[in-house]
């Protein structure tokens, strides 16, 4: 078996007495669609982090691509990509120039063709040439997500990649999602609160909940288990820790920690 595209080993983060990620264990098979789930301090934010080497994990492994993370992690960094409607782009530059300065970061190799490309997949066009700073809040989640695939990424990390998109371009974004993995290869981590998102898109699902991985499978084995019609049920009693799975989770189903 190939090595998987992400692989997570006892991985915790505290901030002073605060646990804010505890023994977090995961792994993620090459062209898989992984979700991450959890309300607010959970862990999510802190655990990719961790995942893009912007903090150092207190304890545990992660390797990516095959390299480990702390040692080596300039050897990724190239092949990986994040985005997240939560951090803004400068201002003051267009998409164009912000996609141009990434494009360079990145040695994506005729950077002119490769922003013309994602500015016609994501329709940036009518916009690409004004600041950023002026752009609606859906228009700079398709920045954002543009500027994540300029690398055409091995493994891309999306924060509420729909978040601030009217229902018609959503559902535009995630078939493209779908299309770009399906061509590429490419694996996704996604975390997102839009539940009908994740049961589309993901092949797995963790479920966290103060730091820990508290249950995970197939959105299906999650219905299953808890009873429930759909992944927001299953989310609200995992995230309220108010109900049991109705049945134990098998030996496959079962997370590797916490």
């Amino acid at each position: 078996m190939s090595e998987p595209a992400i692989l997570v080993e006892g991985l915790s983060k505290r901030f002073g007495p605060v646990i804010a990620v505890d023994q977090l264990g995961f792994s993620a098979p090459k062209g898989a669609v992984i979700g991450l789930l959890g309300g607010n301090g959970a862990g999510k934010t802190t655990s990719i982090a961790m995942l893009l080497g912007l903090l150092i994990p207190t304890s545990g492994s992660i390797r990516i691509l095959g390299e480990d993370m702390l040692k080596h992690r300039y050897r990724v960094l190239g092949r990986m990509n994040f985005s997240s409607p939560y951090v803004d782009l400068p201002r003051r530059l267009t998409p164009r120039q912000n996609l141009r300065v990434f494009a360079s970061l990145y040695a994506v190799a005729d950077p002119t063709r490769r922003i013309a490309e994602l500015s016609e997949q994501l329709a940036l066009g009518e916009f690409i040439d004004r600041p950023c700073g002026s752009l609606s809040a859906g228009q700079k989640t398709r920045v954002a997500l543009a500027k994540a695939l300029l690398n055409r990424p091995e493994l891309l990390l999306l924060d509420e990649p729909t978040a601030s998109l009217d229902p018609d371009t959503a559902d535009w974004i995630r078939q493209y999602l779908e299309t770009f993995r399906r061509q590429t290869g490419a694996t996704i981590l996604l975390a997102s609160h839009n539940m009908a998102e994740v049961e589309r898109l993901c092949n797995e699902v963790l479920m966290m909940r103060r730091g820990r991985v508290v249950d995970h499978g197939t959105p299906k084995e999650l219905l299953r288990r808890y009873g429930r019609a759909n992944l927001e049920e299953v989310f609200l009693d995992i995230a309220r820790d108010r109900s049991q799975p109705v049945a134990a989770p098998s030996e496959e189903a079962r997370p590797e920690a916490g």
